[in-house]
């Protein structure tokens, strides 16, 4: 699986140019002006992971192929876009197709970059994007409430139960609740589902600082700011610094990060969130032909994530043959590890865990 996350904010965040950076291209134009985004822009980010290169070393792999994230740079939005203003809902629609929503928040001051609502304040612009996505959803749930109403006329038993279910969601979103905010149990949100409501989806802030703040910036501050209960959904990054990086080689970037008391780019950091967010680990399978990651949801099954590689291994499925990468690793080969029993044999019950080497025996 491949994550596809939306990266969104209002206009002159530094969104543009933050994805440029992600993604390595120019792809998206970064000028000062709202809506210089009209169409999003797609780019396809390798998810940086040091154990493939360990892996690939061990078994003699020809070739290394890394997990990916899909970033889709969707244009500025502004107030009042859920009525139209801007290029409204032409900006939500493409939100829906996301698994996961970016936040662009604006925490730099510069004079030659105009701020769309005329103050620098993180708080009102995630004020803002959200209460547009909450219009949105509000709008989507009561044209389903009207037609929950009528089909409980029937006196339906289960017609009923889903219109008492609408009725609450309908409620909790226009008191200004997002909707992965109300306590709903796996059935209600199955049932819910089809509405596809965008403040459903998981959320990550992104905190766009001046170069000369990001080394010092402390994310449970911007945390308290925005009014989030987990750091772990803020990444502070510096825009200009993840362009500057853009023209330097590897050892040239670790020189130019270290001048600025960063350890890494702002890249690995929003990745870390992502996977942590949206519940995602990593396994790999390793041999002299490749050496692969794969993404998978905590607490898939053996089947389940043979299935990411192809449906017939799921279906086909034996067993899996497990080892933990860095036994693999200190092992220097998968005899080695058998030799020490360090590679177990799992069946259709095996919880994957990030980390883990798998070679799947299936039925064709």
């Amino acid at each position: 699986m491949s994550l596809n996350i939306g990266i969104v904010g209002l206009p002159n965040v530094g969104k543009s140019t933050i994805f440029n950076a992600l993604t390595k291209t120019a792809a998206a134009q970064a000028e000062n002006y709202p809506f210089c985004t009209i169409d999003p822009n797609v780019g396809i980010v390798e998810v940086p992971d040091k154990r493939l290169h360990q892996l690939a070393e061990v078994s003699g792999s020809e070739k290394i192929i890394p997990a990916t994230i899909k970033f889709v740079d969707i244009a500025g939005l502004v107030k009042g876009a859920s009525k139209g203003e801007g290029l409204g809902n032409k900006f939500l629609s493409h939100i829906r197709e996301c698994e996961a929503i970016a936040h662009v928040i604006r925490a730099f001051s510069d004079s030659n970059i105009t701020h769309v609502h005329g103050e620098i304040e993180p708080g009102n612009d995630k004020d803002i994007i959200e209460s547009e996505l909450l219009i949105s959803d509000t709008q989507t749930v009561e044209k389903r409430l009207e037609k929950a109403r009528t089909e409980a006329k029937s006196g339906d038993k289960e017609k009923k139960s889903y219109l008492e279910l609408i009725d609450m969601v309908s409620e909790k979103l226009n008191e200004g609740v997002l909707a992965n905010e109300i306590e709903l149990n796996e059935e209600q949100k199955e049932l819910i589902s089809d509405l596809h409501l965008l403040t459903m989806k998981p959320n990550l802030y992104i905190v766009n600082l001046h170069e000369d703040d990001i080394a010092g910036a402390d994310r449970k501050e911007y945390a308290k700011k925005l009014g989030l209960k987990s750091e772990n959904q803020v990444i502070l990054i510096s825009a200009k610094v993840e362009q500057e990086l853009i023209g330097f080689d590897e050892q040239e970037a670790k020189d130019y990060l270290k001048d600025l008391g960063l350890e890494a780019p702002g890249l690995h950091a929003l990745i870390k969130s992502a996977y942590e967010t949206l519940g995602l680990i990593t396994y790999f399978t390793s041999g002299p032909k490749e050496t692969h990651a794969w993404t998978v949801r905590k607490g898939a099954s053996a089947p389940k994530a043979a299935g990411v590689i192809h449906t017939d291994f799921e279906k086909g499925f034996i067993k899996a043959e497990v080892i933990n990468w860095e036994d693999f690793v200190n092992c220097g080969s998968e005899i080695s590890a058998k030799e020490k029993g360090l590679l177990r044999i799992e069946g259709k019950e095996y919880l994957v865990k990030d980390g883990d080497v798998i070679h799947f025996r299936f039925n064709t």
